[in-house]
């Protein structure tokens, strides 16, 4: 692996690295680094956990040092799907560039007047990076004082999942107020069509970096419960007890009752945990992200809103109580242990109606993930059977049924009359 002395990047960043304990660069940024010096456009696919981010900040942020300009406006625009990934890569900046004297400011939504004034005089008095969110970078370029004749890099983080969220017009009228010379990058963890047409229309000439798409990191061990519904809450339970070793565990649920409902369990039966979702404001979301993140709590129960940008490493295990419903975000959650090369557990609870679900994963990985036996005590599960269909069980189950009435008053079920 590549050294990060070997790049030619400013002492004052090489120190901010040393400080923080990297020496060699990963595969991304082995890759990505030289042609993002060398100032090609650039598109490259990483997975969650790869070290992406560093793979764009670094070059960036030599650049902005080597340049030493006394001009002060924005030099670089990271646009990003999330708060949270937002505040994410402001912090990675803030360590990696501690010894270089480069600023950055986040600009995202949900804040109070004073924080709308000090984003406001970051993008008019400049900083020279500025990560935002789609929609809140949008209001502040309209109203016109951003400061980006200057502006020369571009970077679209987690692209794809920004397109999943609706932000493609925004993204595309966001750009029209940079100059149309710039280096624009694009990091994504998958590459659909829709991603390939944002890049047609953003990048010139882009080269391109693939790493590892699809596939969890390799010191992931994988396995799965068949389970009804109603034995998911116990189970859970059941698995979390006697981990007091496990020191940081994520459970991704699929929706806020969900979510809810298995906080409010495991914290009648006294384990440390909280819970992260749509319904908690921006502030709220902050206090619990950081108090996980500093291991105040054991046990974060979250919905797919940190199913990818959190960085926070050493996850022991991760518990998928409902199956993803695309087979990539599978491995962006799984992609949440096992991180900076160390190892992790990864549990997920297959019900019936979610097998097919999980065949597509199997098939995305190209493993079949191991099935393990219910603990003792439980009543046996469901038999897996990847090729079940999601609405299986009645023959009649999800048809409109024909009732009417009988002589009595009451209503008879008519069966549906065969067609000829």
């Amino acid at each position: 692996m590549t050294k990060f002395d070997s790049f030619g990047f400013e002492d004052s960043l090489l120190d901010g690295l040393t400080s923080m304990g990297f020496e060699k660069a990963t595969p991304i940024q082995e890759k990505a680094i030289p042609l993002i010096l060398e100032n090609n456009d650039l598109i490259a696919c990483a997975q969650t956990g790869t070290g992406k981010t560093a793979a764009f900040l670094l070059p960036v942020i030599d650049k902005i040092c080597k340049k030493q300009s006394a001009d002060i406006s924005v030099n670089t625009v990271i646009i990003a799907p999330t708060r949270e990934l937002a505040l994410q890569i402001d912090q990675q900046v803030e360590a990696l560039a501690y010894f270089t004297g480069v600023v950055s400011a986040p600009i995202y939504g949900g804040t109070d007047a004073g924080e709308f004034d000090k984003q406001k005089n970051a993008l008019k008095n400049g900083a020279d990076i500025i990560i935002g969110t789609p929609g809140k970078l949008l209001a502040h370029l309209r109203f016109g004082y951003a400061k980006l004749d200057q502006m020369e890099h571009l970077i679209l983080d987690e692209a794809d999942r920004m397109l999943d969220m609706g932000f493609y017009e925004d993204i595309l009228n966001i750009i029209e107020y940079f100059p149309k010379e710039r280096q624009t990058l694009l990091f994504s963890a998958t590459m659909p069509d829709k991603i390939r047409k944002l890049a047609k229309k953003t990048l010139q000439n882009p080269k391109e970096v693939n790493i590892a798409i699809s596939k969890p990191a390799a010191g992931v061990m994988q396995a799965a419960y068949n389970v009804y519904d109603d034995q998911k809450i116990a189970l859970v339970s059941s698995l979390l007890k006697g981990k007091d070793n496990y020191k940081s565990i994520i459970i991704f649920a699929s929706t806020k009752l969900s979510c809810k409902n298995l906080s409010r369990q495991l914290k009648k039966e006294k384990f440390s945990v909280d819970e992260i979702h749509s319904d908690l404001d921006q502030s709220e979301r902050e206090v619990v992200l950081r108090d996980f993140k500093n291991r105040k709590l054991q046990i974060l129960v979250a919905t797919d809103i940190l199913s990818r940008g959190i960085d926070i490493d050493s996850i022991s295990l991760v518990i998928n109580y409902d199956v993803p419903n695309d087979a990539e975000d599978y491995v962006h959650r799984v992609g949440r242990t096992a991180r900076a090369e160390n190892t992790g557990l990864a549990l997920t609870f297959i019900n019936p109606r979610d097998q097919q679900k999980f065949g597509k994963i199997e098939a995305l990985i190209e493993r079949e993930i191991p099935k393990l036996n219910l603990p003792e005590g439980f009543k046996q599960g469901p038999k897996y059977d990847p090729n079940r269909r999601p609405s299986s069980g009645s023959k009649y189950r999800g048809k409109k049924k024909n009732f009417s009435n009988n002589k009595k008053g009451g209503k008879r079920y008519n069966k549906p009359k065969k067609k000829d």
